[in-house]
């Protein structure tokens, strides 16, 4: 892991904000309304993060039953219940910190890019990206049966960044094993945070370079 990194990459769903309320709320009523069972809670949870077509394949539905949970969860999300979401505390001053100290800033999320840009106004969090809602990076939406790899949306947000540049030292922050993953396959580390969604042991198992337990140890480790 580089000592200082001149590009940081963040996860947002359960590394910058606490999205897990309002994920599960729209994940039950499109089971419900769908007519699928609706599974427990620890299981719902296990969505956040994650691809969601990756996520509905794994509970072994039907092509077309993933897409009408799709469908319905979709719009839940855009009625509302993507803001039924929190900034966790200590987010702001962290990115505050990194860019003083000249941090290169970028979101890399699983979530489509369509919906997380307007989350990360929302919440006010672009004003300390790079580029604004531009350093924004996820996949476009997708139907039930595709689900866009995290490494893709990582290269993405390199080239546009620059972290892929020669003298560049980019890090990958976020809080499951696709996150740790996907900056593998684009050569660069992972930094975990203990705070999101990531179940006992993941991140280790995953290969991370280090697990931060707050965002103020989380600067630490980014800022030396």
């Amino acid at each position: 892991m580089p000592d200082r990194p001149t590009h940081v990459l963040l996860d947002l769903d359960g590394t910058l904000t606490d999205s897990a309320p309002g994920i599960m709320a729209c994940l039950r009523t499109a089971f419900t309304e769908t007519g699928i069972p609706v599974p427990d809670d620890a299981r719902l949870r296990r969505f956040v993060g994650p691809p969601l077509g990756l996520s509905l394949a794994r509970l072994g539905l039907t092509h077309d039953q993933a897409e009408a949970v799709v469908t319905v969860y979709r719009r839940e999300l855009e009625a509302g219940g993507m803001y039924d979401n929190a900034v966790f505390d200590g987010v702001p001053g962290l990115l505050a910190a990194l860019r003083a100290a000249g941090t290169t800033l970028v979101v890399a999320t699983a979530k489509p890019q369509p919906l997380a840009r307007p989350i990360v106004e929302h919440f006010g969090l672009h004003r300390y990206l790079s580029a604004g809602l531009d350093s924004v990076f996820g996949p476009a939406m997708e139907g039930a049966g595709e689900h866009t790899g995290k490494e893709k949306v990582v290269a993405r947000a390199l080239a546009a960044s620059g972290g892929d540049q020669a003298g560049a030292a980019a890090v990958m922050v976020g809080d499951r094993e696709h996150d740790v993953h996907a900056a593998a396959a684009n050569g660069i580390p992972a930094i975990g945070v203990a705070w999101g969604y990531g179940e006992p042991g993941e991140l280790e198992e995953a290969g991370v370079a280090a697990v931060a337990g707050t965002p103020e140890e989380l600067r630490g480790l980014l800022l030396g």
